[in-house]
């Protein structure tokens, strides 16, 4: 008997104590609120930031509305100041400012260098190039250690062959010395200083002809001297290096029967040597002729100063790049042809706009930053960017030199900026009508067809009849300075209520809208079409819970 009271007196211990603390739980945040005496700046929807309202209730969803209080908010609550501001403007205090890091910079206009790396490979310069060919027809009798690779200097002997061709223009070549020496000898001492200039010119003309026709035979004017000093003919043509340079090609071998045409060899000189890279098709335009550029061979330290080559340079439709030849001097002949070679390539970009790449949000299609206009206000600006070069974008529209933006806590002013917006019921691009100043939805816009096109800009109108007083003369409402306001009737007041979301409606914007309805000789304003589309539907139902 005992243990059963025991038992009972157990659980009504736990259920007094369950019910204490149930009580205590949920009366602690009320007082505690109550006690701190936070400041609450307005109340939000917990799943739709953008429905505010002044006074605690319900959500449409049917959650409670949540405060927002003075000392966690990051934006101020809203002013009717803003309403002169383009849209997605906000305000935030200095002290808010330095809580989410929020850093300027100014915007400058300067024009970048981007440094490209790109890979090249080493090529022989075309016009270092030597091939020599066989002018006759005729057979190979001597060869000498030469081999494809072997360093050779300039009418060094490569081989030798014979051609029955040469004994003709040999024999010619000595019957005109010998003819000059008979004339000179059968001439007395006393008229040689007389003889006419005309014979002498004949004399040496003849001679150099014999020996233009051994050289275009491919006889060397090594041995074409010798046939001269000697006055003996040469059963055998050498084969001599026209440079000092490297053999490509060897195709000779004792024995070996050529034809007239024949390649027998191919010297490169590689003191300069040209280096193949290929540049996308957009720096294709900042290449510019004579352009210094750097060569560097990968893993060993060794750099060279390079030239961009003046001939015209070969794009590529395949690949879409640009061929581009560098020309670079190669004395110790370090760079060796189908060598790679690291190549970096500075560009120029033309001056423009140059703003730090954090201070940009990059929406794909949209690039946004924000400017500080003073006070603590913040403008979401719309740009529109070019080239990115390291840490710095070029803005090439949207932005002028000497404004101040937002380089860091961009991403908490955007949130804020876009709640704002969306609060106004606009989801994508926002625009300014330039008639009435009210902020329009560039989407919903033009599905109505209410944008115009003026100087490559486009702008957006909340109503018909804003986009026909536009048309009809736009320089008088750009012109302004400023986006104008609605006016409105003495003693209306700026902001109301919406009477089906508790949203704040500006009266201005909602006339501009159309966003009206009339109800007992009184007018409702609405924040978006579907409140007005609920209150035509049943008007009494929201005036009555109002």
């Amino acid at each position: 008997m005992k243990r059963n009271l025991l038992v009972a007196a157990s659980v009504v211990t736990l259920a007094c104590i369950f019910a204490a603390g149930t009580w205590y739980g949920r009366r602690t945040p009320t007082t505690t609120g109550a006690v701190s005496g936070r400041k609450v700046l307005y109340y939000v929807d917990p799943m739709n930031p953008a429905h505010t309202s002044d006074k605690p209730g319900k959500a449409p969803c049917g959650m409670d509305l949540e405060p927002v209080y003075a000392d966690v908010a990051l934006v101020s609550a809203p002013g009717p100041e803003l309403a002169s501001w383009p849209p997605g403007t906000i305000k935030v205090t200095p002290e808010k400012q330095q809580l989410i890091g929020v850093r300027l910079a100014t915007v400058e206009r300067e024009g970048l260098v981007h440094n490209v790396r790109l890979l090249g490979r080493v090529a022989v310069d075309e016009t270092r190039t030597y091939r020599i060919n066989a002018a006759v027809n005729g057979w190979i009798t001597r060869t000498l250690p030469y081999t494809t690779g072997s360093y050779v200097k300039k009418d060094d002997t490569l081989a030798s062959f014979y051609s029955p061709e040469f004994l003709s223009a040999m024999q010619a070549l000595l019957f005109g010395l010998n003819a000059r020496d008979r004339t000179l000898a059968a001439a007395p001492e006393t008229s040689l200083a007389t003889m006419h200039s005309n014979q002498l010119f004949q004399a040496n003309l003849g001679l150099q002809q014999y020996r233009d026709t051994l050289l275009n035979l491919g006889m060397g004017n090594i041995q074409i001297e010798d046939i001269i000093r000697t006055r003996r003919y040469k059963k055998e043509t050498d084969v001599t290096s026209p440079a000092d340079g490297f053999i490509l090609v060897r195709n000779v071998s004792e024995g070996l029967r050529f034809e007239k045409g024949t390649e027998l060899f191919r010297i490169a000189d590689l003191s300069r040597v040209w280096i193949l890279v290929d540049v996308f098709e957009r720096d294709a335009t900042l290449v510019q002729a004579d352009q210094p550029v750097k060569v560097e061979l990968p893993n060993q330290g060794k750099t060279f100063a390079a030239t961009v080559s003046k001939t015209l340079p070969q794009f590529d439709n395949i690949s879409r790049t640009l061929k581009l030849r560098l020309e670079v001097d190669n004395p110790d002949v370090a760079l060796k042809p189908e060598m790679f070679v690291d190549v970096e390539l500075p560009l120029r970009l033309a001056e423009a706009i140059v703003v730090p790449a954090e201070a940009v949000l990059d929406a794909g299609l949209r690039q946004t930053v924000f400017v500080d206009r003073g006070n603590g206000y913040f403008e979401s600006r719309n740009v529109h960017i070019g080239s990115r070069v390291g840490d710095q974008v070029q803005v090439v529209q949207g932005l002028t030199a000497g404004e101040l933006i937002v380089t860091s806590g961009t991403f908490l002013l955007d949130s804020e900026s876009r709640m704002k917006l969306a609060a106004a019921g606009v989801q994508g691009l926002p625009l300014t009508d330039p008639v009435c100043g009210m902020t329009v939805d560039e989407g919903k816009a033009k599905a109505a067809k209410r944008v115009s096109e003026y100087q490559s800009k486009t702008y957006g109108f909340c109503s018909g009849g804003c986009k026909k007083k536009f048309d009809a003369d736009p320089t008088k409402y750009l012109a302004k300075g400023k986006t104008p306001v609605m006016t409105m009737a003495a003693g209306e007041p700026k902001e109301v209520t919406d009477p089906v979301c508790g949203m704040k409606v500006d009266v201005a914007e909602a006339k501009a809208a159309k966003l009206t309805g009339e109800h007992q000789g009184k007018t409702y304003f609405f924040c978006n079409e579907a409140c007005k589309k609920k209150f035509d539907e049943a008007p009494a139902k929201y005036v009555a819970a109002k």
